[in-house]
């Protein structure tokens, strides 16, 4: 079966998925407990965002053990756009 194509806006358009992204672009490695508590969601929540971006190549997930954790996927060119983008907001500020 194919996957479906999700859109750039799908992807941003989400208050909760771009605080997930700004928390591990500034913290790097996280488990999904330690993102949930970060950006305010329950676990549940959190854990779909974290799939569909996963899905997208942004992030990638390494397992130990029991414990998922996340970061940016160094290989991808979606990745590395999301990162400069949240780093040269940030830098940016409200200029």
């Amino acid at each position: 079966m194919k996957r479906k194509e999700v859109m750039l806006e799908e992807v941003l358009g989400s208050k909760p998925r771009v605080r997930i992204l700004k928390v591990i672009a500034q913290l790097g490695v996280l488990n999904v407990s330690e993102i949930a508590r970060r950006v305010g969601l329950n676990y549940v929540v959190t854990n779909k965002h974290l799939k569909l971006l996963e899905e997208e190549g942004i992030i990638q997930q390494k397992t130990y053990g029991r414990i998922r954790m996340y970061k940016f996927n160094e290989n991808s060119l979606k990745a590395k756009a999301v990162r400069d983008l949240i780093d040269i907001w940030e830098r940016t500020g409200t200029q």
